[in-house]
């Protein structure tokens, strides 16, 4: 038996105090910050968001790219988000207005969307001619969610035809070098091929002048292939930044990555055990092993059967016959909850990942698309504020410096001539019936306005209108009345008491540049 001192004693009590008091605050605080037997294995870093993504950035993106490559799920959800937040592409409807009054200048608008629009061809736009302005758009989503990231380089020079200086070209994230991290004798710093200064703004990006995984086609030596410096200022750097101070981006998939691969083992081998066992009719027990009749193959003993065969067994034998079970009733349970799953970690929902609608109902699926379109929004602005706007905003500056588009006080107030308003795709109905009587009310209480409920469902106010003066004026010519006219229809389907137009044409208004941006 040890024998301790008084001053050993107090020492351990003190101790055991000690002890008590952190367990009592412990128990306090949050039961996540405990360690104990259950969350021991449970690591957890105190790192920087760039030391996080520098160690996982190359292997995560692979990852995602070979999901999208081999999983029908990770591409079915890849292609609900694409459809969905850039469809055919996202319109500019150019917003320029008059010096004087609120009204827009509509010669001027016209000339700058027509210019635009023809500038949006692949020919023209795209530096290697293969995209479309909208192309580019949906392209760059679907890196940006499978890869983590991509990068658009504004070239000041015409591609095509094009009268217009300015090209786009996307560069895949592989080319940036993320081995490149040092401290320049300028004070920037690198991180991951990212020049940035002292605020963290990006000065410059670095990229390597050849895929680092073209090793198929690449016939430069290595030593011969080099970094090349861009700055910031042509570089439109897509992803989403998840914590502060983030410098390149991870994979939407980050989170569904292992759930994904488990899936597709999990399927292949329930394919494989469904397979062998449809394979076995089954079994024929002998007293007797030399009796069986067919003898062996691949040492393996086998009776062979046909159709319409009938055989005769010998004493002793008794024939029992197979019942396949894989998969059994838990397959598809299981492989709902998954995919469930996997639809929240990449931002889309269950039926657009599975195409499984048998659950669906209106109200289900109507909660599906409000809590999906509410993502789809958020991406689409980020769209348009990182992508649309900054190109439309240099192809502006290039057309006018290029003689392209006469505007009058450019040079003074360019910002007036960048207004634009930028038009996403349709959002669908579940049951038009029901949400054109929704839309209709709130038009009449005021809370929405009739431009707004076109512009949600991808629609042009200006272009609608001129296109509906348009229908009726044909339908008067030809003396057809369409319940579709309210002057001449009631809501009812009953003619009005008075068919007659009201209102006054408006005047035609004046082409001059001057006097229409007066």
């Amino acid at each position: 038996m040890a024998i301790f001192g008084f001053g050993r004693v107090n020492s351990l009590k003190r101790e055991l105090l000690q002890a008590k008091s952190r367990n009592a605050n412990l128990k306090r605080a949050y039961s996540a910050a405990q360690n104990n037997r259950l969350t021991s294995d449970w690591v957890r870093p105190s790192t920087s968001a760039d030391s996080e993504v520098k160690g996982s950035i190359k292997t995560v993106r692979n990852s995602a790219r070979e999901l999208v490559r081999n999983s029908d799920f990770a591409k079915a959800a890849l292609r609900a988000i694409r459809n969905n937040v850039v469809g055919t592409g996202i319109k500019n409807q150019a917003q320029v207005s008059m010096r004087r009054g609120d009204r827009l200048a509509e010669e001027v608008n016209s000339r700058i969307e027509r210019s635009f629009k023809r500038w949006s061809n692949a020919k023209r736009c795209h530096v290697g001619g293969k995209l479309s302005w909208s192309e580019i758009q949906g392209l760059s989503i679907t890196s940006m969610l499978e890869s983590g990231e991509v990068f658009i380089r504004l070239v000041k020079q015409s591609f095509g035809d094009s009268k217009v200086p300015l090209g786009l070209e996307i560069i895949e994230s592989d080319l940036l070098d993320d081995g490149y991290n040092t401290i320049l004798k300028n004070g920037n710093q690198v991180r991951m091929g990212v020049e940035i200064n002292k605020w963290q703004r990006p000065v410059a990006y670095h990229f390597w002048d050849y895929h680092p995984g073209d090793y198929q086609f690449s016939s430069v030596p290595k030593e011969l292939k080099k970094r090349v410096r861009i700055p910031a200022e042509d570089i439109i750097h897509l992803y989403t930044m998840e914590r502060p101070g983030q410098t390149r981006g991870m994979s939407a998939f980050s989170s569904a990555i292992m759930r994904l691969r488990n899936l597709s083992g999990y399927e292949e081998s329930e394919i494989v055990a469904a397979r062998a066992t449809a394979s076995m009719m089954g079994f024929v027990k002998t007293p007797d092993q030399d009796l069986f009749e067919d003898g062996n193959y691949e040492q393996e003993s086998v009776l062979d059967f046909s159709p319409g065969s009938i055989r005769r067994l010998s004493p002793g034998e008794e024939l029992q016959f197979f019942s396949p079970n894989r998969p059994d009733d838990s397959f598809t349970p299981f492989v709902q909850q998954m995919l469930r799953a996997v639809a929240a970690g990449v931002g889309c929902s269950y039926t657009q990942v599975s195409s499984d609608f048998s659950q669906s109902n209106y109200s289900s699926s109507r909660l599906e698309i409000l809590e999906t379109r509410a993502h789809y929004r958020t991406l689409q602005n980020y769209l348009i504020e990182a992508l649309c706007e900054v190109v439309y905003s240099k192809w502006i500056e290039m057309a006018v410096m290029s003689g392209e588009l006469d505007l009058p006080g450019y040079d003074t107030d360019p910002e007036r001539y960048e207004d634009c308003k930028w038009i996403p795709p349709a959002a669908q109905f579940v049951d038009p019936q029901k949400e054109a009587a929704a839309y209709k009310a709130l038009i009449r209480s005021g809370v929405m306005t009739l431009s707004q409920v076109i512009a949600l469902h991808g629609g042009d106010f200006e272009e609608q209108m001129h296109q509906r003066q348009r229908e009726v004026e044909v339908t008067k010519d030809l003396g057809i009345v369409l319940d579709t006219d309210p002057s001449q229809v009631s809501d009812q389907g009953n003619m009005q008491s008075d068919g007659k137009e009201s209102g006054t044409k408006s005047k035609t208004p004046n082409n001059s540049n001057e006097a229409e941006l007066d």
